[in-house]
């Protein structure tokens, strides 16, 4: 039987919170474990429930959705937080990624694919809306500014790692798919990210696919 993921959503309208709490239910792997409406709320049930992966409006009352996020990567880095908003802005979606999220979902997506991307946020891979690749995508480009040097600089072992990112995989996987320590691939991880001047895994799988890193797969959304 799958791991059960333990799920708090933390949205300020309560008929979203409870469509998602239906939505939830149609995966025996996923279980919603409590909901917030505000920010502080949802840092106090954070603490008490320890879930797995937190679903977060940008759009809160109060304190913002972005400083939710930082504060949540930074008490409790261990727990997966994946956005779920009405935003598509670019300044959003790339503060957000640089702020520690898994992943980006635009609350108008189909049902069905909003369920299998947060079972795969909640197993650990990233997460994307379709729509927004091009949008990260035109901020990857204005932000590096020589991409085929970088590509060009990547080591073999460097682009083996950069492949493994854009097919989803976890630091775990990528780990015992190239026979190497599950230290050694944060490390490259941590080099990739300052080489290519970017700052999440999400940024990395995003300009891999646009440079052909598609392999065996490609990561969840972004076709």
């Amino acid at each position: 039987m799958d791991k059960e993921h333990r799920i708090l959503v933390i949205d300020d309208h309560p008929l979203f919170r409870k469509g998602v709490g239906q939505l939830l239910e149609m995966d025996p792997s996923l279980k919603l474990v409590g909901e917030a409406a505000t920010a502080a709320e949802g840092l106090e049930r954070i603490a008490v429930l320890q879930p797995d992966l937190v679903l977060l409006d940008l759009n809160l009352g109060g304190k913002s959705g972005l400083d939710t996020l930082r504060e949540i990567h930074s008490r409790w880095p261990d727990i997966r937080v994946l956005v779920l908003t009405v935003s598509d802005a670019e300044s959003d979606l790339a503060a957000a990624l640089q702020g520690g999220s898994v992943g980006y979902l635009l609350k108008d997506m189909d049902a069905e694919d909003l369920l299998l991307a947060i079972r795969r946020a909640s197993c650990g891979e990233m997460v994307l809306s379709p729509r927004l690749t091009s949008v990260l995508g035109h901020a990857l480009r204005h932000q590096a500014g020589h991409e085929d040097e970088e590509e060009g600089a990547l080591t073999a072992r460097e682009r083996q790692i950069v492949q493994c990112i854009a097919e989803g995989k976890s630091n775990k996987v990528v780990a015992r798919d190239l026979g190497i320590a599950e230290g050694t691939v944060k490390v490259h991880v941590k080099r990739l990210l300052k080489k290519m001047r970017l700052r999440s895994r999400v940024e990395i799988a995003v300009w891999a696919v646009e440079h052909g890193f598609k392999g065996g797969g490609e990561p969840h959304g972004m076709h």
